[in-house]
C-alpha cells in the first residue's frame, strides 16, 4: 500500500506500509472500544447522534441550528427534532439570537455540560491505566506522535473534545 501525503514536512510523501495501517487500525479498535463503553453508560439518556450534537455545542459554547446541522452532517429538520428532544430532556437551552431574531442560539444546560464532562471523565479513567503501563519514554513518543497525527487531520482543533465526523444520513 502506498500513499502520498498532501502536506509538506518530514514524512510527507513517504510510503505507508500495510503494517503502518494495521498498527493504526489496532489502536483505533482500542480507542473506539473505550469511547463506546463511555457512551454506553449514558445510552438511557441520549443516543450517539444526540451525544455528538452535545459535544459539538460544548466545543463551541453556542451554535445556531444551521451550524449544528452542518457540523453533525444532519439535515436541518433532523437537527431541529434532535434539539427538541434535548431541550425536553433538560440538556439544551434554545433562545432567540440577540443579533438575529430569526435565528436560534443553542447552548448546553448545566446538566448537558455535566453529561459531556462525565463521558470525557470515563474515557480519561479508562485511558490512564493503559498509558501508565507504557514506559515513560514510549508514552512520551506516543503522545508526541498522536499530536502530530491529529495536527495533519481535518478534524477541528479542539483536541480536548471528541468530535466525530460520522454522517448518520445522506446530505440533502
Amino acid at each position: 500500500m502506498s500513499s502520498g501525503s498532501a502536506g509538506a514536512g518530514p514524512g510527507a510523501g513517504d510510503t505507508v506500509t500495510d503494517a503502518d495501517v494495521e498498527a493504526m487500525q489496532a489502536a483505533c479498535r482500542v480507542l473506539v472500544a473505550i469511547s463506546a463503553r463511555s457512551i454506553a453508560a449514558i445510552d438511557d439518556v441520549v443516543d450517539l447522534t444526540q451525544f455528538r450534537a452535545l459535544v459539538v455545542i460544548a466545543s463551541r459554547g453556542s451554535v445556531s441550528l444551521g451550524e449544528l446541522a452542518d457540523a453533525t452532517s444532519l439535515h436541518l429538520s433532523t437537527a431541529s427534532r434532535l434539539c427538541d428532544r434535548l431541550v425536553g430532556r433538560g440538556l439544551l437551552d434554545r433562545a432567540d439570537d440577540p443579533a438575529n431574531r430569526r435565528q436560534l442560539t443553542l447552548r448546553l444546560t448545566d446538566e448537558g455540560r455535566r453529561l459531556v464532562h462525565d463521558v470525557r471523565h470515563r474515557r480519561k479513567l479508562a485511558l490512564q491505566p493503559l498509558l501508565a503501563r507504557l514506559p515513560r519514554h514510549t508514552r512520551t513518543q506516543l503522545v508526541s506522535s498522536l499530536r502530530s497525527f491529529a495536527a495533519v487531520s481535518d478534524e477541528p482543533a479542539d483536541s480536548d473534545l471528541w468530535l466525530m465526523g460520522w454522517p448518520t444520513e445522506p446530505a440533502p
